[in-house]
């Protein structure tokens, strides 16, 4: 019985290790809900992308949706060194940060940053 909890042990670390589970999967509106408690954390996100602003600041500000929430809960900004278009579908991964200051007027309460995006 020993040699099989260290096995799962073992495999459990490696997995946490390489951040193959580091990242919760949340819908918009969660994150929007629940983001002072995901501060930090990585989330894993599926939506249509709505608006893109590319090469801003050395990155790209990709919005999504994915049909949930309301009217201030249903939108989530991505930054990535990646980006897409409007109308793909895609599945993001990234660090929720919050209280985002660029100066110039542009503050941020939420960003996931440093985002991964996967096209579907």
């Amino acid at each position: 019985m020993k040699p099989i909890m260290l096995a799962v042990t073992l495999c459990l670390s490696a997995l946490i290790a390489t951040g193959a589970m580091a990242a919760a999967t949340k819908t918009v509106e969660a994150v929007n809900k629940e983001f002072a408690s995901l501060k930090g954390q990585k989330v894993t996100v599926s939506g249509k992308v709505v608006k893109v602003n590319n090469g801003i600041m050395r990155r790209n500000f990709v919005h999504i949706q994915d049909g949930t929430g309301g009217q201030n809960s249903n939108n989530l900004i991505i930054t990535s060194k990646q980006t897409a278009k409007v109308g793909d579908q895609v599945i993001i991964t990234g660090t929720v940060v919050l209280d985002t200051d660029f100066g110039m007027g542009y503050m941020y309460p939420l960003l996931v940053e440093q985002a991964t995006i996967q096209v579907r």
